[in-house]
């Protein structure tokens, strides 16, 4: 039992630190982005670049994250910014087709094979009477490190603040003469470092692959939506909650697993109804 819960809790945990992004950049900029996929996936791929290269995990993850940061800010400034406003259709569409292209173009510069990664810790403690990784609890308590950032950040900073005024009333906002779209920016490239550093996080532990950022980000939408849309604290919960759905499922029976998350998502939503 110790072990599913510790499992149940990593997985809550790392679907904390991709969706809240995925939660802030709807919550924002009415935008979803499928981007948020691809910067996920890069950062799992650069991580074993350098690790390949002779790098130390944690110079790999901190080398991963920081590339991230400038291609988040282009795909932000060049194709992003021109979906503020329009329809939430043109902004799938948008984001959808850069997916598509970065995923061919991790496949070009690394090729389709899954390439496996071993636990940088390697080290387990006992709890309970159960071995349980390290770094598994590392990840654990960093997702609550990064939940307790944000809300300083968001709460506590001038740059949080104008975002939060923005999510609640963004043309009054811009009527203070505050360019509130470059603001945004910088929830954008957030949200996307935070994205990179899941699939770093979360490399692994699972096997390193072009369309890894398509399987979780179905599962991080369902986040999202349970969480609420923009709700950092909702984000956390649902998170944690829907990972240790997944743990149980998981235990109970394997391939029911994800589709039990979709089936706590359409509870939700039939009890509270989406309002976009």
């Amino acid at each position: 039992m110790i072990g599913i819960i510790a499992y149940g809790l990593t997985i809550g945990a790392i679907l904390y630190i991709i969706s809240i992004g995925l939660s802030l950049t709807f919550g924002t900029m009415r935008i979803v982005n499928f981007a948020h996929a691809l910067a996920y996936t890069a950062g799992a791929y650069l991580l074993y670049s350098v690790m390949r290269a002779g790098g130390s995990f944690l110079l790999a993850a901190a080398a991963g994250v920081i590339i991230v940061v400038p291609l988040a800010w282009l795909i932000e400034r060049f194709i992003i910014r021109r979906l503020y406003g329009q329809s939430i259709d043109y902004a799938i569409i948008g984001t959808y087709a850069v997916l598509l292209i970065g995923v061919d173009g991790i496949k070009w510069l690394w090729g389709a094979t899954p390439i496996p990664l071993s636990d940088p810790i390697g080290e387990y403690v006992q709890i309970f009477g159960v071995d349980l990784p390290v770094y598994r609890l590392v990840i654990i308590i960093l997702a609550g490190v990064i939940f307790l950032g944000l809300e300083f950040f968001f709460r506590r900073t001038i740059v949080g603040k104008v975002v939060v005024a923005g999510l609640e009333d963004k043309d009054a906002v811009r009527s203070l003469g505050i360019r509130v779209d470059s603001y945004f920016s910088i929830v954008f490239v957030l949200g996307s470092a935070l994205a990179a550093l899941g699939g770093i996080l979360y490399a692994p532990i699972t096997t390193v692959h072009p369309y890894m950022g398509l399987h979780v980000l179905l599962v991080c939408f369902a986040v999202v939506l349970v969480g609420g849309l923009g709700s950092m604290r909702g984000t956390l919960v649902a998170s944690f909650a829907l990972g240790m759905v997944i743990a149980i499922t998981g235990r109970v029976w394997g391939p029911a697993a994800e589709t039990a998350v979709f089936a706590v998502m359409a509870v939700v939503l039939m009890v509270k109804p989406l309002e976009i």
